[in-house]
Protein backbone atom coordinates (compact mmCIF):
# COMPACT_ATOMS: atom_id res chain seq x y z
CA UNK A 1 0.00 0.00 0.00
CA UNK A 2 1.75 3.21 -0.77
CA UNK A 3 2.58 5.62 1.78
CA UNK A 4 0.35 8.35 0.77
CA UNK A 5 -2.38 6.30 1.52
CA UNK A 6 -1.40 4.93 4.83
CA UNK A 7 -0.83 8.86 6.16
CA UNK A 8 -4.44 9.37 4.92
CA UNK A 9 -6.15 6.59 6.32
CA UNK A 10 -4.20 7.27 9.77
CA UNK A 11 -5.16 10.98 9.49
CA UNK A 12 -9.08 9.80 8.85
CA UNK A 13 -8.67 7.73 11.69
CA UNK A 14 -7.55 10.03 14.04
CA UNK A 15 -10.29 12.59 13.53
CA UNK A 16 -12.62 10.43 13.28
CA UNK A 17 -11.24 9.38 17.03
CA UNK A 18 -10.85 12.97 18.07
CA UNK A 19 -14.27 13.64 17.23
CA UNK A 20 -16.08 10.52 19.03
CA UNK A 21 -13.96 11.70 21.81
CA UNK A 22 -15.23 15.09 21.77
CA UNK A 23 -19.02 13.90 21.26
CA UNK A 24 -18.36 10.96 23.89
CA UNK A 25 -16.85 14.38 26.39
CA UNK A 26 -20.21 16.84 24.98
CA UNK A 27 -22.43 14.03 26.13
CA UNK A 28 -20.64 13.63 29.85
CA UNK A 29 -20.73 17.58 30.07
CA UNK A 30 -24.42 17.44 29.10
CA UNK A 31 -25.35 15.17 31.54
CA UNK A 32 -23.35 16.60 34.19
CA UNK A 33 -24.69 20.04 33.31
CA UNK A 34 -28.63 18.35 33.45
CA UNK A 35 -27.89 16.71 36.80
CA UNK A 36 -26.61 19.97 38.42
CA UNK A 37 -29.91 21.77 37.22
CA UNK A 38 -31.84 19.21 38.02
CA UNK A 39 -30.95 18.69 41.32
CA UNK A 40 -30.46 22.80 42.37
CA UNK A 41 -34.59 22.87 40.42
CA UNK A 42 -35.42 20.64 43.66
CA UNK A 43 -33.15 23.01 45.99
CA UNK A 44 -30.79 20.00 46.70
CA UNK A 45 -27.17 21.06 46.83
CA UNK A 46 -25.55 18.37 48.35
CA UNK A 47 -23.87 16.95 45.36
CA UNK A 48 -19.99 17.51 44.40
CA UNK A 49 -17.95 16.63 40.57
CA UNK A 50 -14.83 14.87 41.14
CA UNK A 51 -11.87 17.91 40.71
CA UNK A 52 -9.03 14.55 40.03
CA UNK A 53 -9.43 13.68 36.84
CA UNK A 54 -7.13 14.27 34.56
CA UNK A 55 -9.70 14.89 31.64
CA UNK A 56 -13.06 16.73 32.37
CA UNK A 57 -11.39 18.00 36.36
CA UNK A 58 -11.41 21.61 35.32
CA UNK A 59 -15.09 21.81 34.09
CA UNK A 60 -15.99 19.85 37.46
CA UNK A 61 -14.19 22.30 39.24
CA UNK A 62 -16.68 25.11 37.50
CA UNK A 63 -19.50 22.83 38.30
CA UNK A 64 -18.75 23.06 41.79
CA UNK A 65 -17.87 26.88 41.98
CA UNK A 66 -21.27 27.51 40.84
CA UNK A 67 -23.06 24.83 42.87
CA UNK A 68 -21.36 27.21 45.58
CA UNK A 69 -22.34 30.50 45.08
CA UNK A 70 -26.04 29.41 44.58
CA UNK A 71 -25.55 27.55 48.09
CA UNK A 72 -24.16 31.10 49.47
CA UNK A 73 -27.10 32.46 48.16
CA UNK A 74 -29.61 30.02 49.59
CA UNK A 75 -28.36 30.44 52.38
CA UNK A 76 -28.13 34.59 52.52
CA UNK A 77 -32.27 34.54 51.30
CA UNK A 78 -32.85 31.68 54.41
CA UNK A 79 -31.24 34.27 56.67
CA UNK A 80 -33.11 37.00 55.16
CA UNK A 81 -36.41 35.60 55.54
CA UNK A 82 -36.02 34.59 58.90
CA UNK A 83 -34.86 37.58 59.69
CA UNK A 84 -37.73 39.33 58.37
CA UNK A 85 -40.43 36.49 59.56
CA UNK A 86 -38.92 37.49 63.86
CA UNK A 87 -39.12 41.35 62.36
CA UNK A 88 -42.65 41.18 61.40
CA UNK A 89 -43.47 38.85 64.19
CA UNK A 90 -42.30 41.34 66.80
CA UNK A 91 -44.53 44.41 65.58
CA UNK A 92 -47.76 45.52 66.30
CA UNK A 93 -49.74 45.06 62.61
CA UNK A 94 -50.71 42.07 61.12
CA UNK A 95 -49.83 40.88 58.02
CA UNK A 96 -51.32 38.30 55.70
CA UNK A 97 -50.72 37.12 51.70
CA UNK A 98 -52.78 35.12 50.67
CA UNK A 99 -53.54 33.48 46.57
CA UNK A 100 -56.06 36.12 44.53
CA UNK A 101 -57.98 33.04 43.14
CA UNK A 102 -57.84 30.36 45.63
CA UNK A 103 -57.83 32.28 49.04
CA UNK A 104 -55.20 29.94 50.07
CA UNK A 105 -52.57 31.73 52.42
CA UNK A 106 -49.29 31.56 52.12
CA UNK A 107 -47.86 33.87 55.33
CA UNK A 108 -49.15 35.05 58.29
CA UNK A 109 -47.42 36.74 61.46
CA UNK A 110 -48.09 36.14 64.59
CA UNK A 111 -49.53 39.10 65.22
CA UNK A 112 -52.34 38.57 62.18
CA UNK A 113 -53.36 35.07 64.45
CA UNK A 114 -53.56 37.03 67.24
CA UNK A 115 -55.80 40.02 66.26
CA UNK A 116 -58.08 37.15 64.66
CA UNK A 117 -58.16 34.88 67.67
CA UNK A 118 -57.14 32.04 65.42
CA UNK A 119 -54.61 29.13 65.88
CA UNK A 120 -53.72 29.14 62.53
CA UNK A 121 -55.08 30.15 59.05
CA UNK A 122 -55.31 28.01 55.91
CA UNK A 123 -57.54 29.36 53.86
CA UNK A 124 -58.76 33.68 53.93
CA UNK A 125 -62.15 31.83 53.45
CA UNK A 126 -62.00 30.51 57.09
CA UNK A 127 -62.61 33.83 58.54
CA UNK A 128 -66.54 33.80 57.05
CA UNK A 129 -66.97 31.93 60.60
CA UNK A 130 -65.61 34.69 62.34
CA UNK A 131 -67.24 37.31 60.75
CA UNK A 132 -68.80 37.70 57.53
CA UNK A 133 -67.87 41.57 57.20
CA UNK A 134 -64.30 41.05 58.34
CA UNK A 135 -64.22 38.07 55.69
CA UNK A 136 -65.66 40.48 52.79
CA UNK A 137 -62.70 43.66 53.92
CA UNK A 138 -59.78 41.18 53.21
CA UNK A 139 -61.57 39.64 50.27
CA UNK A 140 -62.89 42.80 48.67
CA UNK A 141 -61.37 44.11 45.14
CA UNK A 142 -62.10 47.23 45.68
CA UNK A 143 -59.69 47.82 48.56
CA UNK A 144 -56.49 49.78 48.07
CA UNK A 145 -52.88 50.71 49.22
CA UNK A 146 -54.17 54.25 49.41
CA UNK A 147 -57.50 52.95 50.37
CA UNK A 148 -57.78 52.15 54.78
CA UNK A 149 -60.78 49.84 55.56
CA UNK A 150 -62.06 49.76 59.07
CA UNK A 151 -64.09 46.86 60.37
CA UNK A 152 -65.51 46.21 63.70
CA UNK A 153 -65.14 42.38 65.51
CA UNK A 154 -66.70 41.06 68.03
CA UNK A 155 -66.13 37.68 69.80
CA UNK A 156 -66.61 36.83 73.37
CA UNK A 157 -63.50 38.65 74.69
CA UNK A 158 -65.57 42.05 73.71
CA UNK A 159 -65.26 44.32 70.74
CA UNK A 160 -62.35 45.83 68.49
CA UNK A 161 -61.62 47.93 65.68
CA UNK A 162 -59.31 46.71 63.26
CA UNK A 163 -58.09 49.06 59.81
CA UNK A 164 -56.78 47.34 56.79
CA UNK A 165 -54.84 48.25 53.96
CA UNK A 166 -54.53 45.64 50.83
CA UNK A 167 -52.35 45.59 48.05
CA UNK A 168 -51.74 43.51 45.08
CA UNK A 169 -48.65 41.69 43.58
CA UNK A 170 -47.41 38.88 41.38
CA UNK A 171 -45.34 36.06 43.11
CA UNK A 172 -43.61 33.26 40.76
CA UNK A 173 -46.41 33.75 38.43
CA UNK A 174 -49.46 33.76 41.05
CA UNK A 175 -51.30 36.67 42.07
CA UNK A 176 -51.34 37.07 45.49
CA UNK A 177 -53.30 39.86 47.74
CA UNK A 178 -50.76 41.39 50.89
CA UNK A 179 -53.36 42.32 53.79
CA UNK A 180 -51.77 44.34 56.75
CA UNK A 181 -54.23 45.28 59.90
CA UNK A 182 -53.49 46.02 63.10
CA UNK A 183 -55.65 46.91 66.24
CA UNK A 184 -56.96 50.90 66.73
CA UNK A 185 -58.97 50.72 69.12
CA UNK A 186 -57.43 52.84 71.86
CA UNK A 187 -57.09 55.06 68.65
CA UNK A 188 -60.96 55.12 68.02
CA UNK A 189 -61.60 55.71 71.69
CA UNK A 190 -59.65 58.28 72.03
CA UNK A 191 -60.72 60.40 69.38
CA UNK A 192 -64.18 59.51 70.12
CA UNK A 193 -63.42 60.49 73.51
CA UNK A 194 -61.42 64.03 72.46
CA UNK A 195 -64.73 64.45 70.18
CA UNK A 196 -67.83 64.04 72.41
CA UNK A 197 -65.03 66.49 74.82
CA UNK A 198 -65.13 69.28 72.42
CA UNK A 199 -68.75 68.65 71.80
CA UNK A 200 -69.68 69.32 75.47
CA UNK A 201 -67.73 72.06 75.81
CA UNK A 202 -69.16 73.95 73.18
CA UNK A 203 -72.38 72.69 74.55
CA UNK A 204 -71.85 74.01 77.63
CA UNK A 205 -70.69 77.35 76.56
CA UNK A 206 -73.88 77.47 74.61
CA UNK A 207 -76.33 76.52 76.71
CA UNK A 208 -74.73 78.79 80.13
CA UNK A 209 -74.53 82.10 77.69
CA UNK A 210 -78.08 81.51 77.41
CA UNK A 211 -79.58 79.92 80.74
CA UNK A 212 -77.47 82.40 82.69
CA UNK A 213 -79.34 85.59 81.58
CA UNK A 214 -82.79 84.16 81.88
CA UNK A 215 -81.91 82.75 85.66
CA UNK A 216 -80.75 86.34 86.52
CA UNK A 217 -83.57 88.16 84.80
CA UNK A 218 -86.05 86.29 85.51
CA UNK A 219 -84.83 86.52 89.69
CA UNK A 220 -84.98 90.43 89.52
CA UNK A 221 -88.38 90.22 88.12
CA UNK A 222 -89.77 87.59 90.56
CA UNK A 223 -88.05 89.68 93.48
CA UNK A 224 -89.43 92.88 92.50
CA UNK A 225 -93.39 91.85 92.00
CA UNK A 226 -92.82 90.19 95.85
CA UNK A 227 -95.50 91.21 97.77
CA UNK A 228 -93.74 93.12 100.64
CA UNK A 229 -92.35 95.54 97.96
CA UNK A 230 -95.43 96.29 95.90
CA UNK A 231 -95.64 98.69 92.96
CA UNK A 232 -95.30 101.61 92.61
CA UNK A 233 -92.67 101.01 94.41
CA UNK A 234 -90.20 103.38 96.79
CA UNK A 235 -87.81 101.00 97.69
CA UNK A 236 -84.80 99.88 95.14
CA UNK A 237 -85.61 96.86 93.07
CA UNK A 238 -83.06 93.93 93.19
CA UNK A 239 -79.72 95.41 91.12
CA UNK A 240 -79.95 93.48 87.51
CA UNK A 241 -76.57 93.97 85.19
CA UNK A 242 -78.99 93.29 82.51
CA UNK A 243 -81.77 95.94 81.96
CA UNK A 244 -81.10 99.74 83.20
CA UNK A 245 -84.73 100.03 83.64
CA UNK A 246 -84.92 97.45 86.59
CA UNK A 247 -82.16 99.51 88.22
CA UNK A 248 -83.72 102.48 88.81
CA UNK A 249 -86.07 103.65 91.50
CA UNK A 250 -88.66 104.71 92.01
CA UNK A 251 -90.90 103.54 89.73
CA UNK A 252 -94.16 104.53 89.20
CA UNK A 253 -96.73 101.37 87.59
CA UNK A 254 -96.22 102.18 83.50
CA UNK A 255 -92.71 102.11 84.05
CA UNK A 256 -93.17 99.28 86.27
CA UNK A 257 -94.77 97.28 83.29
CA UNK A 258 -92.71 98.72 80.43
CA UNK A 259 -89.96 97.07 82.65
CA UNK A 260 -91.22 93.78 83.05
CA UNK A 261 -92.18 93.76 79.39
CA UNK A 262 -88.61 94.52 78.61
CA UNK A 263 -87.41 91.88 80.60
CA UNK A 264 -90.08 88.97 79.42
CA UNK A 265 -88.87 90.46 75.74
CA UNK A 266 -85.53 89.55 77.10
CA UNK A 267 -86.25 86.09 78.47
CA UNK A 268 -88.13 84.85 75.11
CA UNK A 269 -85.59 86.00 72.59
CA UNK A 270 -82.64 83.82 75.09
CA UNK A 271 -85.74 81.06 75.15
CA UNK A 272 -85.81 81.36 71.31
CA UNK A 273 -82.07 81.30 70.60
CA UNK A 274 -81.62 78.37 73.14
CA UNK A 275 -84.41 76.41 70.57
CA UNK A 276 -82.70 77.33 67.03
CA UNK A 277 -79.35 75.97 69.09
CA UNK A 278 -81.13 73.11 70.18
CA UNK A 279 -82.62 72.56 66.84
CA UNK A 280 -79.23 72.95 64.81
CA UNK A 281 -77.76 70.17 66.84
CA UNK A 282 -80.95 68.19 65.85
CA UNK A 283 -79.91 68.80 62.59
CA UNK A 284 -76.67 67.43 62.90
CA UNK A 285 -77.85 64.22 64.44
CA UNK A 286 -81.05 63.66 61.92
CA UNK A 287 -79.26 63.81 58.17
CA UNK A 288 -81.28 61.78 55.92
CA UNK A 289 -79.60 58.35 54.25
CA UNK A 290 -78.41 60.12 51.04
CA UNK A 291 -80.59 58.93 47.89
CA UNK A 292 -78.05 58.26 45.34
CA UNK A 293 -77.81 58.66 41.82
CA UNK A 294 -75.23 59.50 38.51
CA UNK A 295 -74.84 63.03 37.78
CA UNK A 296 -71.66 65.06 36.06
CA UNK A 297 -70.17 67.23 38.57
CA UNK A 298 -70.19 70.55 35.89
CA UNK A 299 -74.05 70.14 36.13
CA UNK A 300 -73.66 70.34 39.80
CA UNK A 301 -71.73 73.35 39.46
CA UNK A 302 -73.81 75.03 37.09
CA UNK A 303 -76.80 74.66 40.08
CA UNK A 304 -74.96 76.01 42.81
CA UNK A 305 -74.15 79.24 40.90
CA UNK A 306 -77.57 79.95 39.81
CA UNK A 307 -78.62 79.94 43.16
CA UNK A 308 -76.12 81.91 44.75
CA UNK A 309 -75.65 84.33 42.02
CA UNK A 310 -77.65 87.12 43.61
CA UNK A 311 -75.27 86.68 46.98
CA UNK A 312 -72.28 86.35 44.76
CA UNK A 313 -73.21 89.59 42.95
CA UNK A 314 -74.05 91.71 46.08
CA UNK A 315 -70.41 91.03 47.02
CA UNK A 316 -68.98 91.47 43.54
CA UNK A 317 -67.53 87.54 44.03
CA UNK A 318 -67.70 85.66 40.92
CA UNK A 319 -67.31 81.76 40.74
CA UNK A 320 -65.39 79.48 38.47
CA UNK A 321 -65.18 75.98 37.20
CA UNK A 322 -62.10 74.14 35.71
CA UNK A 323 -62.17 70.21 35.08
CA UNK A 324 -59.19 68.58 35.50
CA UNK A 325 -60.08 65.32 34.08
CA UNK A 326 -62.25 64.54 31.37
CA UNK A 327 -66.46 63.97 32.16
CA UNK A 328 -66.31 63.93 35.91
CA UNK A 329 -68.87 62.32 37.71
CA UNK A 330 -70.04 61.77 40.76
CA UNK A 331 -72.91 58.99 42.50
CA UNK A 332 -73.80 60.75 45.24
CA UNK A 333 -77.21 62.20 46.43
CA UNK A 334 -77.22 65.79 44.26
CA UNK A 335 -79.05 67.96 46.87
CA UNK A 336 -76.39 66.64 49.90
CA UNK A 337 -73.72 68.06 48.07
CA UNK A 338 -75.06 70.88 46.37
CA UNK A 339 -75.54 71.98 50.40
CA UNK A 340 -72.09 71.52 50.84
CA UNK A 341 -71.00 73.24 48.23
CA UNK A 342 -73.18 76.31 48.52
CA UNK A 343 -72.29 76.34 52.41
CA UNK A 344 -68.48 76.72 51.15
CA UNK A 345 -69.37 79.34 49.10
CA UNK A 346 -71.13 81.05 51.57
CA UNK A 347 -68.05 81.03 54.02
CA UNK A 348 -65.92 82.16 51.37
CA UNK A 349 -68.29 85.24 50.61
CA UNK A 350 -68.52 85.98 54.42
CA UNK A 351 -64.51 85.97 54.23
CA UNK A 352 -64.42 88.44 51.52
CA UNK A 353 -63.66 86.45 49.01
CA UNK A 354 -64.05 87.86 44.79
CA UNK A 355 -62.51 85.13 43.40
CA UNK A 356 -64.60 80.96 44.28
CA UNK A 357 -62.92 78.37 41.83
CA UNK A 358 -64.03 75.15 41.34
CA UNK A 359 -61.96 72.01 40.22
CA UNK A 360 -62.89 68.46 39.64
CA UNK A 361 -60.61 66.01 38.76
CA UNK A 362 -59.66 62.16 39.26
CA UNK A 363 -56.81 61.07 41.28
CA UNK A 364 -54.19 58.07 40.67
CA UNK A 365 -56.56 56.07 42.86
CA UNK A 366 -59.90 56.73 41.19
CA UNK A 367 -60.63 58.71 43.41
CA UNK A 368 -62.70 61.99 42.42
CA UNK A 369 -61.51 65.25 44.21
CA UNK A 370 -63.39 68.53 44.35
CA UNK A 371 -61.30 71.04 45.50
CA UNK A 372 -62.88 74.80 46.08
CA UNK A 373 -60.77 77.57 46.65
CA UNK A 374 -61.12 81.06 47.71
CA UNK A 375 -59.20 84.50 48.43
CA UNK A 376 -60.70 85.50 50.90
CA UNK A 377 -59.37 86.10 54.81
CA UNK A 378 -57.72 82.97 55.59
CA UNK A 379 -58.39 80.53 58.23
CA UNK A 380 -56.26 81.32 61.47
CA UNK A 381 -54.08 78.51 62.34
CA UNK A 382 -55.53 77.77 65.98
CA UNK A 383 -59.47 77.72 64.80
CA UNK A 384 -58.13 75.09 61.27
CA UNK A 385 -58.46 72.60 63.95
CA UNK A 386 -61.44 73.08 65.05
CA UNK A 387 -63.63 74.28 62.19
CA UNK A 388 -65.01 70.71 61.73
CA UNK A 389 -66.05 70.77 65.56
CA UNK A 390 -70.12 71.25 65.82
CA UNK A 391 -70.91 74.76 67.08
CA UNK A 392 -67.45 76.11 66.48
CA UNK A 393 -67.88 79.32 65.14
CA UNK A 394 -64.98 82.09 64.58
CA UNK A 395 -68.20 84.47 63.66
CA UNK A 396 -70.67 86.15 65.95
CA UNK A 397 -73.98 85.60 63.72
CA UNK A 398 -72.64 82.08 62.94
CA UNK A 399 -74.29 79.08 64.06
CA UNK A 400 -70.96 76.61 63.64
CA UNK A 401 -72.97 73.46 62.26
CA UNK A 402 -72.00 74.38 58.31
CA UNK A 403 -69.18 72.79 58.25
CA UNK A 404 -70.23 69.74 61.11
CA UNK A 405 -73.13 68.94 58.89
CA UNK A 406 -70.91 68.79 55.39
CA UNK A 407 -68.14 66.83 57.33
CA UNK A 408 -71.37 64.26 58.48
CA UNK A 409 -73.06 64.18 54.58
CA UNK A 410 -69.29 63.73 53.19
CA UNK A 411 -69.16 60.49 55.88
CA UNK A 412 -72.56 59.26 54.85
CA UNK A 413 -70.89 59.23 51.44
CA UNK A 414 -67.68 56.95 52.52
CA UNK A 415 -65.60 60.08 51.46
CA UNK A 416 -64.07 63.03 53.26
CA UNK A 417 -64.31 66.77 53.59
CA UNK A 418 -60.73 68.43 54.43
CA UNK A 419 -59.26 71.50 55.03
CA UNK A 420 -56.21 71.24 52.53
CA UNK A 421 -54.78 74.86 53.44
CA UNK A 422 -55.39 78.10 54.28
CA UNK A 423 -52.69 81.26 53.45
CA UNK A 424 -53.24 84.81 52.82
CA UNK A 425 -53.37 83.56 49.13
CA UNK A 426 -55.54 80.95 48.87
CA UNK A 427 -57.95 79.03 51.08
CA UNK A 428 -59.08 75.17 49.68
CA UNK A 429 -61.11 72.81 51.05
CA UNK A 430 -61.26 69.50 49.45
CA UNK A 431 -64.38 66.82 48.81
CA UNK A 432 -63.00 63.45 48.32
CA UNK A 433 -65.27 60.30 46.88
CA UNK A 434 -63.74 57.23 47.12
Amino acid sequence: MPLKVVVILVVLVAVVSAAVAVLVHSARIRRKVNYMLDALEDNETNFRFSEDKFIGGRFNKTLNRINGIFKKETRTINEQEKFFGSLLDNVETGVLVFDSSTGLVSYNNNRALQLLGLASLMNIKQLKQIDTSLAEAFLSEESSAAEKRRVELYDEKGGKTLMLSKTSATVQGRSVEIVSFSDVTQEVESSVEDAYSKLLRVLTHEIMNTVTPIASLSDALVSYLEPSSPYPSTSQPPASSLNPVLNSAPLDREETLKALREGLDTIAASSKSLIRFVESYRSISRIAAPVKSVFYVRELFKDVLSLMQTRLKDNAAEMTFAERSEDVILFADCGQIQQIMINLVKNAVQAGAHHICVEARIDSADSTIIDISNDGQPIKPEAQAQIFVPFYTTKQDGSGIGLAISRQIMRMHNGQINLKSSTAEKTTFSLIFR
